[in-house]
């Protein structure tokens, strides 16, 4: 005959365990249904920030900043066959990376906001204020503050060894001026947070890039051309 106490005694011990055990599972439980509703959320938008529009400031900011690096970069990439030196080089190379990066990033957002890459209403994301004393009509044909125009890209293509090093130099510096000012304006009114440290970053790295430029223009016996 079984011993009834002995039956509870031996029950006893397997309780805690089994309390512990599901206690455990409805925690694991109730944490998936918390990031299934979070997954939910986000699929369907709630709790999220607006996208950009066609005419916002990071969607202005990033066609255009982007059609900018790219001159810079078909500038860049013609130092490999026309100059012979390391330092030139050197900043090539680093230009053409680090925009061509760029690039990819800007127009990447673009895509995934369902906007077209590209806008005739050129430089428009800026206000009035911040385009003063950059007539656009009167930029001798240049698409951007900064830009060099097809004359003067004509003429880079032309020349090699330190004629092409200083008239390089000469418009980089003027193109980096340029595109500084649209970063600074980015920076300040651009709405999504990964588009103003963008425009953060390439002001800060164009900054200091245009400080060593205007050094190795001087060097090479070069003067800035004026800010256009």
């Amino acid at each position: 005959m079984t011993d009834p106490t002995s039956e509870a005694t031996s029950d006893a011990p397997t309780r805690g365990p089994r309390r512990w055990i599901t206690a455990l599972l409805v925690t694991v439980i109730a944490v998936g249904l918390l990031a299934a509703g979070g997954g939910l959320a986000v699929a369907l938008g709630i709790g999220r920030t607006e996208q950009p529009t066609v005419d916002s400031v990071d969607a202005g900011f990033c066609r255009d900043m982007s059609r900018h690096h790219l001159q810079a970069v078909e500038m860049a990439n013609l130092a490999t066959t026309r100059s012979t030196d390391t330092d030139v080089l050197r900043l090539a190379f680093d230009i053409a990376s680090t925009q061509t990066n760029q690039v990819g990033r800007m127009q990447g957002w673009l895509t995934l906001w369902g906007l077209p890459l590209t806008s005739s209403d050129t430089m428009g994301w800026m206000d009035d204020a911040a385009m003063a004393g950059h007539d656009m009509a009167h930029l001798d044909g240049a698409v951007m503050p900064g830009m060099a125009t097809e004359a003067e890209l004509a003429q880079l293509r032309s020349l090699s060894g330190t004629p092409f090093d200083v008239m390089f130099l000469q418009l980089m510096i003027r193109h980096h001026q340029g595109g500084l000012e649209m970063a600074q304006y980015g920076r300040q009114h651009a709405a999504v947070a990964v588009v103003r440290g963008l425009a953060r970053s390439i002001a800060e790295t164009q900054t200091a890039e245009t400080t060593t430029m205007e050094q190795m223009l001087r060097a090479r016996g070069g003067t800035p051309l004026p800010v256009r």
